[in-house]
């Protein structure tokens, strides 16, 4: 996931316009290095691309030499094998020269509720010209979680409603960003898992949205601040099913991401290996 406005959205449908990032996948971090130093430029043709100059200053070149590790990413609800495969991740770093520090995000425990009422509200507010009028297919287009998401959104933002729910969302993601920013100032870059559990069978847990909800609750503070994270395979569970470690930097700390996952890439061969 890139910095939010480091990559154009030009040309994509919005879905929540304050949360919109592009982002690319790829065999190893190098691929998408190469991806992202190709198509991070700025874009006249979307308002929230950011022009070079305040671009190029606003990401120190110094290596990483730190890395954070957030109680709150490791605590109840997270799986034994994700634990122990993230953890050993961190010793991978620790044994070749950086410095890892405990450090704390208090107020991630609310990073779901806050994103799926800034989210869903976005959604509503992106998705409701598609009304048939001056677009071609009307609503019934929309897949259910399409819809639903519409539906949560237009009662979040409903007279009476907002001031309950989006506008305290949007204040505690305040304070999710001044987490990050005071982790920041003790830490170069944080380590923690990319999902709760190891993966689940296609289709699994469509019948329950809040399942699938619960799976975004790592990623979802990074969006919110608007940070770039990059997902690196660092294990096999014991169904021989990946896992995944998130390496997160301050806005615009690409290159220091890309760097550090290079090598960690280079000490190990997770990102070789394939499922059966």
């Amino acid at each position: 996931k890139s910095t939010y406005g480091a990559l154009s959205r030009y040309g994509i449908v919005a879905m929540a316009s304050s949360l919109d990032s592009p982002g690319f996948f790829g065999r190893t971090v190098e691929q998408v290095k190469k991806l992202f130093e190709i198509t991070g430029k700025a874009d006249k043709h979307d308002a929230t691309s950011q022009i070079a100059t305040p671009r190029r200053g606003g990401a120190r070149n110094d290596k990483a030499k730190s890395i954070g590790i957030p109680a709150e990413y490791f605590d109840k609800g997270i799986d034994r094998e994700v634990k122990k495969a993230v953890m050993e991740a961190v010793e991978v770093f620790k044994k070749n020269g950086f410095e890892i520090k405990q450090i704390s995000l208090p107020n991630s425990q609310y990073g779901i509720a806050v994103y799926y009422l800034v989210q869903t509200t976005e959604v509503a507010s992106n998705l409701g010209r598609y009304d048939g009028i001056r677009y071609g297919n009307d609503r019934s287009s929309f897949g259910a979680e399409a819809k639903r998401r519409i539906m949560l959104g237009t009662f979040a933002s409903s007279a009476g409603y907002s001031a309950k729910f989006f506008e305290k969302a949007a204040r505690v993601r305040t304070l999710l960003i001044r987490d990050f920013e005071k982790a920041f100032g003790q830490v170069d870059l944080i380590l923690a898992p990319v999902s709760p559990t190891p993966p689940f069978k296609l289709g699994e847990k469509a019948n329950d949205p809040l399942q699938m909800y619960l799976s975004d609750i790592l990623t979802v503070p990074v969006n919110l601040a608007g940070l770039p994270a990059l997902a690196l395979p660092c294990g096999f569970s014991e169904n021989n099913l990946p896992i995944g470690m998130q390496l997160i930097g301050p806005r615009w700390s690409e290159e220091k991401l890309f760097e550090v996952g290079e090598k960690y890439q280079e000490l190990t061969e997770w990102h070789l290996k394939k499922p059966v």
